[in-house]
């Protein structure tokens, strides 16, 4: 691998551009370090950490202006764990899937997996692209990915029917794009991206419709594991706290990343930020000699997570091995995807002069590969 050193006009302020886990804001990080003698290692059933949960429960209804008798639930485990807590608590008799990507795959997946649910319908297209989200019969959920990580395609959050809730999987497009609430049922995420904290948890926009579903599910007798009972995890965020013990700091961290949000303009704020940062480096890509945005559809090309194909002149592993000794970092390509391929995170967190000087990084590195 030739020794290559970017210059330091060239070299992004904070060189993390990862996917999940994602840039956590240093002020964030300070911020805790103050609090952190009388929060951290004290008991998640006292007001010093429910003051946190509820500064995210309150943060998230004002940040996506929700309507009317929604919630916001949280739970231990992340965004994978809501997926079995949805297979038992939300899906009553049968789910349909739109699948184009790894998780929006996983997803019915572990649905298929239920003894107690018919096998969901899928709707599924080559990654690059999302499917069309048809109405079917006998299906009670039906399950979307707001912006697919391990690919960078976006679907609309549309609801497919009226009869049926919608289960919108957000984890990564969470605080980056704008969306109408009211369009779904269950808009699920995990903390470590859009919001600038760690993993560990799950969050939930949750429906009246939605609620009373779990509640009906409960009450039909089916077993359902404590850790996966959605009725649970309600009734503890009603009282701002969560079934088991959280992880503290990164209650605190997400509380602090959606205040810095709301304080900059909210939503409307973080989704043009975002889209602004990925139209440069959509517009780069289309300018470039050896770099082309993978998703062809521009408008199915995610605002939140930017993926690069590149041409076979130039391999994008030594292009990411190059830019990660130089402090440039998690800028390769989801691995299961297994092309020649950079992807980029612009999460509300990212400062777009980064953004600017981490393609023309990208620029530096190539053309002295090629040399």
């Amino acid at each position: 691998m030739p020794d290559i050193t970017l210059p330091p006009e060239l070299r992004p302020a904070d060189g993390r551009f990862g996917s999940g886990p994602s840039k956590v804001r240093q002020q964030a990080v300070d911020r805790l370090a103050e609090v952190a003698p009388h929060l951290l290692g004290t008991s998640h059933r006292k007001p010093a950490v429910k003051d946190q949960v509820r500064r995210i429960r309150e943060g998230l209804r004002e940040l996506f202006a929700l309507p009317a008798g929604y919630e916001v639930v949280l739970g231990n485990g992340g965004a994978t764990l809501f997926w079995d807590a949805a297979a038992f608590s939300l899906i009553e008799h049968r789910s349909a899937h739109a699948v184009f990507g790894e998780f929006s795959s996983k997803f019915a997946k572990a649905v298929a997996a239920a003894p107690f649910l018919q096998p969901p319908h899928v709707m599924e297209s080559e990654p690059g692209s999302y499917p069309a989200v048809k109405p079917v019969d006998d299906v009670d959920v039906y399950a979307l990915t707001h912006s697919e990580t391990s690919t960078g395609v976006a679907m609309p959050v549309v609801r497919p029917a009226f009869d049926a809730l919608v289960a919108v999987d957000a984890t990564s497009a969470a605080g980056g794009m704008a969306f109408d609430p009211s369009e779904a049922d269950a808009y699920y995420f995990s903390p470590q991206k859009g919001f600038a904290s760690e993993g560990g948890l799950w969050v939930a926009l949750l429906s009246p419709p939605a609620i009373e579903v779990v509640a009906r599910i409960k009450q039909s007798g089916r077993s359902i594991p404590a850790m996966l009972d959605l009725s649970i995890a309600i009734e503890n965020s009603r009282s701002d706290q969560t079934y088991n013990t959280p992880a503290i700091a990164t209650v605190f961290l997400m509380a602090e990343q959606i205040e810095w949000m709301l304080g900059n303009g909210g939503l409307a704020w973080s989704s043009q930020q975002c889209a602004t940062k990925a139209d440069h480096i959509y517009q780069w890509a289309q300018t470039s000699d050896y770099a082309t945005p993978f998703v062809t559809d521009p408008s199915a090309r995610s605002p939140v997570v930017c993926t690069i194909d590149l041409d076979d002149s130039v391999a994008a592993d030594e292009v990411t091995t190059v830019l990660r000794a130089n402090g440039v970092l998690d800028t390769e390509a989801y691995r299961k995807l297994g092309r020649n391929q950079l992807r980029f995170a612009v999460f509300p967190a990212v400062d777009p002069a980064d953004v600017e000087r981490l393609t023309a990084a990208v620029d530096f590195v190539v053309e002295r590969l090629r040399a």
